[in-house]
């Protein structure tokens, strides 16, 4: 079975079949066994501890039980966070300086799932490529509840004080004397009804309409915790319009990702949110927390993003650097360019203050801190950021993926073409008085399905819908609300 949940970048499965407390077992021994590999390279020895914690699902506490069990018989100490949101892993595993992280979580997925996110030193996170298929080869070799070594220590830990006071740091708006800003907030019956309240619930400053914030084992989801599709956000959006909020948030099941819309209701796309927070974190004197480590002025993006957002990066005198998709690479690229911020059109955010991993929390903080630096709306923050049609993410079934690009290829040959992450077909350009034309689209095959994912901008209105009208055809069958 473990062949069927091991994914690119997690492990991930039905409850119990395929993920059961067996399976849970010999991932987290095999886990410690890799970790121990990982410390025993350090330069600088690190403590063989793993913290791990888990999300709300009825799975959950059996399931990460048998990881804690394996871990220990792994030789590994356990440090035991109890209930909490993905990103806190991140915040602990630097914070207590531990050999690694893993959370018990299936995300966004409906309630019968469940898996592992697992993290190394530093919270770098651990993929297909980056140590996942070595932990499965491992996992293989293991006999369930067999081992050779004593077990390691176990112990419960609550840190929320500190992961509080961490957040907090990127949110720290003038207000001037403002009203407090209304905000509704879909917790998705997830982690984010544990978070927000312990995090924010007693910032003056703002004025929480709660939604959806009940969650354990026995509750059911209001409607599936995955902010990406915009059936769930409707009740976000109604929140707003009925009780003249500023702006509302949407979080998926483990609080990770949060979705904004603006005091319209209408929902903000995370590449213009990312140009948004691009222009707070790059302004001269920015309020907010001082940067914790040197960088550089780098600005990491989703590929997928609308042109808007390099020429925001570059309007500001910083570096923009294109990033093929998923937090594995976003992480990475961070990491490397050390880069103050990076953005996905997933609903991700990554920040240099947080060890270049991704958070909900501080995505929240620091929207409402730009919110409470002016007197403008948030519809007027970003409607300077839509200047472009986009296409939006349309999915095509199709058998032979390969056969597709390579007619896409020959169709623009005479267009500029990168292969980053699936193809890129890039006709922009701009005249001597600097109005611009043209249109790019990216064309992405799924890792797990015979899906090509496509996503297309444009100067205009008219160019796009003759680039569909060329497109689209070639692509397959398209599936609706995929």
């Amino acid at each position: 079975m473990l062949s069927t949940i091991f994914k690119a970048y997690d492990i991930r499965g039905i409850y119990p079949d395929p993920l059961s407390e067996t399976e849970s077992w010999l991932i987290g021994c095999a886990t410690g066994l890799y970790l121990r590999d990982q410390i025993a390279g350090q330069n600088v020895p690190l403590p063989r501890t793993v913290v791990v914690s888990r999300d709300m699902r009825p799975s959950g506490d059996s399931l990460a039980a048998a990881l804690i069990e394996g871990l220990a018989a792994a030789e590994m100490n356990v440090i035991d966070l109890g209930l909490c949101d993905t990103s806190m892993i991140y915040f602990a595993v630097n914070h207590l300086g531990t050999a690694g992280g893993v959370q018990t979580t299936a995300s966004h997925n409906p309630l019968d799932y469940n898996g592992f996110k697992i993290s190394g030193p530093e919270a770098r996170p651990i993929g297909a490529g980056t140590g996942l298929g070595e932990i499965q080869a491992i996992a293989k070799t293991l006999t369930h509840g067999k081992s050779n070594t004593a077990a390691g220590h176990i112990e419960s830990l609550d840190i929320w004080d500190a992961y509080r006071k961490h957040i907090l740091r990127f949110f720290s708006p003038p207000f001037d004397g403002r009203k407090p800003i209304r905000i509704a907030i879909d917790a998705s019956n997830g982690m984010a009804g544990k978070m927000i309240p312990t995090v924010f619930q007693n910032c003056p400053e703002i004025e929480i309409l709660p939604l959806n914030f009940e969650y354990g084992p026995q509750v059911r989801f209001a409607h599936e915790p995955n902010p990406l599709i915009a059936a769930n956000m409707i009740p976000t959006q109604q929140a707003v319009i009925a009780h003249d909020a500023d702006l509302g948030a949407c979080f998926d099941g483990d609080a990770d990702r949060c979705m904004i819309t603006d005091e319209l209701g209408n929902i903000i796309g995370c590449d213009h949110l990312t140009a948004l927070l691009a222009e707070h974190f790059l302004a001269p004197g920015r309020t907010g927390i001082a940067d914790a480590q040197p960088g550089s002025n780098t600005v990491v993006y989703d590929l997928r993003s609308s042109r808007m957002v390099k020429e925001t990066i570059e309007r500001l005198g910083a570096t923009p650097q294109r990033c093929r998709v998923g937090h594995v690479f976003m992480k990475a690229a961070l990491r490397k360019s050390r880069g103050i911020l990076g953005g996905e059109l997933s609903g991700h955010f990554y920040f240099r203050d947080n060890f270049f991993a991704d958070s909900g929390a501080i995505t929240l903080a620091s929207v409402l801190t730009i919110l409470g630096c002016t007197k403008q709306k948030m519809s007027q923050l970003i409607m300077p950021l839509q200047q472009y049609p986009q296409s939006g993410e349309r999915n095509f079934q199709v058998d032979d993926k390969q056969a597709v690009l390579e007619k896409l290829r020959e169709k623009f040959s005479h267009a500029d073409v990168d292969e980053l992450d699936g193809i890129t077909i890039d006709r922009w350009h701009s005249d001597t008085k600097g109005e611009v034309g043209g249109f790019w689209f990216n064309v992405r095959a799924s890792n797990t399905e015979p899906l090509l994912r496509f996503n297309a901008e444009a100067a205009d209105q008219t160019t796009l819908d003759d680039l569909l009208e060329n497109v689209l055809p070639i692509l397959g069958h398209p599936i609706a609300g995929h």
